[in-house]
Order: C-alpha cells, then structure tokens, then sequence
C-alpha cells in the first residue's frame, strides 16, 4: 500500500456524504468562517467571487461565508467587512452563489453583528454608536444606551430579512453568528446583559433575543431551508469565558435555541481536541450533538499544530484523532478554518491522499484572497 492510498483511507470518513433538510453535502468537510474584509464599500467583487469559487472547486462540502454585516449602522466595524443588504451587495453575493454552485459546491452566509465589539466611531457609518443589550462593552464599562424594545424588534426583523435575501439569491441556507461575544453572544452573558425585562434575567432567559432571530429566520425562509447557529463558550476579550460550566447547564441553554428552529450547531472552540467538562472526552461539538439530538459542526485548529488565536505560521498536523471522534458520531461535520486560507486544495489533497503537498499556514495568507 502506498502512503498516498493509506493517508486516503485514514482521511474516508471525512469525505462521506451528509443530508440535512434540502442541503446535500458531498462531504463532511466545511469551510469555517474567517473574516476577509476584501469587499471595498461592502461590496463582494470579482476576486471575494474567485476566492469562494476556488474552494469549491477543490471539493469542500459546505463554505460558510466570512460574517456578513446585516441591514444596521453599526453592524460591522470595517467598510470592506461585506454587507448582506442593499442591492449591489446582493448582486455581488449572487454572483459568489452562482460560481460556487457551478463548480459543484455548496454555500450559506453568516449572518452577523458585532454588538458592543465595534470602537466608537468606526467605519462605515462612523456616527453609529455601538450597540449592545445594556450598552455595556465586553469589559463591563457603560458605552452606549441599552437597547429600546423598538429597537430589538427592528434588529429581529433585519435577521430575518437578511435570511429571506439568502434564499431567495440562491444559498443553500444560513447561519446566525451567536458566538465570540459580538450581538447575540452579549445577549447571552451575565456580564454585559444587565436587563431586567424579557430580554434579562437568568441563563435561559438571556437566550430570548436569539430565540426571536432563529423564530424570525424561520418564518422568512419556510420549514426546509437549513438553519445553522454557531455558539461559544469564550469570546475574543476573553479565551476561557464560560456560558455554562457544566453539561446540565449547556442543555438548559441548547434547548431553547433548538426548539425555535435551528438545525445544526457549529460549535466554536480554539482546538477541538479538547474535552469541554470534567470527566468526559467529548468536545463541545460532542457534547451539542448529545445534548439535542442534532447534527453538530466541530472547529478548532483543524489540521494545525498552532492554536488559531496566535494567527502565526503553524505547520500542518495529523488529522487521526479528528477522523476517530467523527467516525465515533461525536459530531458530524468539520469546519476548517486556516489550511483553507493558504490552501485553496485542501480538501481535495486530503481527499486523494497528497498530504506532503498541503501548504502550511502562514500569517502571509491573512493579506490576500488566495
């Protein structure tokens, strides 16, 4: 046997097909969401068209987008973060659809708000003041004025509108970006949501708001159109932030999220090798799938033996561990972040068995669409 056609059979369970709702995926391999900023004025042009089509070119089951801002001021924190609003930005992202629905892949958009993340006076709309349920950054410091009930509904509806234009412009579904402490995630925790009406109050209540966005989406977009959501534990100003500490406390917050609509969980941890409570070697993705019965996506330094937060060169790893938990169904999708934004193959080397030529990551490759 040759070490091509050994590495071709430790990499087979990744590259089985997969079925949820209308989406059919050739394989369990998912291109993780990375923030590119390529898009001039928010506008995806000819080469964010070119960077999407090469991935699906070289076989990844599913693209998640980079997370695209929905229709609000302050939803981005940089003019070339792309919109998913306005029709230039949509033409733009129909033209993303339809290369990589010709070259045999499958596509779906974050949906995203930075919340409290975005500095005061950022760009675009440089006027707009973040926003956040108690107007409270990360840090617990007061920035702006918490958010009016009139607000939030109008903030619901701008998922749900984002979500209908996905479907109708050709995607293969969405997903709601409730992770790493931007709006939703602010919802979630303690820490900076301080409300005391429907939108406050304990663990489970704190979900209300994300709740309303997955009823919103669900409505715009009918029964069969999947809808992903992604969820952390930590958030970017602080790596070991816990949502729930323990598996009891996860399934009190994973079941009202699942019961308003939500498909699949992609679950965002720094490197998924690593159990998520004591006395279990499940991952957090493990423990979602456990715990609700759907399907789950696990992320976290895939394939590299660097954890992504140092966004540093790092070299290519032995994926034998990753294949085991997915052939044990401990989670049924692999999102992969950093290979994929050097190497535009990566699936498909994998898939043949060429692991010698993956090309290593490099911070290089966060300056150019590749």
């Amino acid at each position: 046997m040759t070490e091509e056609t050994s590495n071709q059979q430790a990499a087979a369970p990744l590259f089985e097909p997969f079925q949820i709702k209308d989406l059919h995926l050739e394989n369990r391999t998912v291109m993780a969401p990375m923030t590119r900023g390529f898009s001039p004025g928010g506008i995806p042009n000819e080469d964010v068209v070119a960077y999407y089509r090469r991935r699906a070119e070289n076989n990844v089951g599913l693209i998640v987008t980079e997370g695209t801002g929905i229709n609000h001021p302050a939803s981005v924190e940089d003019p070339g973060v792309p919109a998913f609003y306005g029709e230039r930005a949509l033409e733009g992202w129909e033209k993303v659809v339809e290369a990589v629905h010709e070259a045999g892949g499958k596509i779906i958009p974050q949906l995203w708000h930075v919340g409290m993340t975005r500095p005061v006076g950022a760009e675009p709309n440089s006027e707009a003041m973040p926003i956040g349920p108690s107007g409270l950054a990360l840090s617990g410091e007061a920035v702006s004025a918490p958010l009016t009930g009139e607000e939030i509904e109008e903030l619901v509806q701008a998922y749900a509108d984002a979500a209908a234009a996905a479907k109708r412009i050709g995607f293969d579904g969405i997903e709601i970006h409730g992770a790493h402490g931007y709006l939703i995630d602010q919802f979630f925790w303690e820490q900076t949501n301080k409300r005391t009406d429907q939108y406050g109050g304990n663990f489970v209540e704190r979900t209300r708001f994300a709740v309303e966005v997955i009823e919103a989406c669900r409505r715009a977009v009918g029964e069969d159109f999947p809808i992903f959501f992604r969820f952390s534990q930590w958030k970017m100003s602080d790596f070991e932030a816990k949502l729930a500490a323990t598996a009891d406390k996860l399934s009190q917050f994973l079941e009202p999220l699942s019961e308003a609509g939500v498909d699949v969980f992609h679950c965002s941890t720094r490197r998924f090798w690593e159990p998520e409570f004591d006395g279990s070697s499940l991952n957090l993705a493990g423990w979602t799938k456990y715990l609700t019965g759907k399907p789950s996506v696990t992320v976290g330094s895939v394939g590299l033996n660097g954890v992504f937060t140092s966004f540093d060169k790092a070299e290519n790893d032995d994926i034998q561990e990753l294949v085991n938990r997915l052939e044990n169904d401990e989670f049924d999708l692999v999102a992969v972040g950093r290979p994929l934004l050097t190497d535009p193959a990566w699936a498909k080397k994998m898939q043949e068995g060429r692991t010698e030529d993956l090309v290593p990551f490099t911070k290089d490759a966060l300056s150019e669409l590749y």
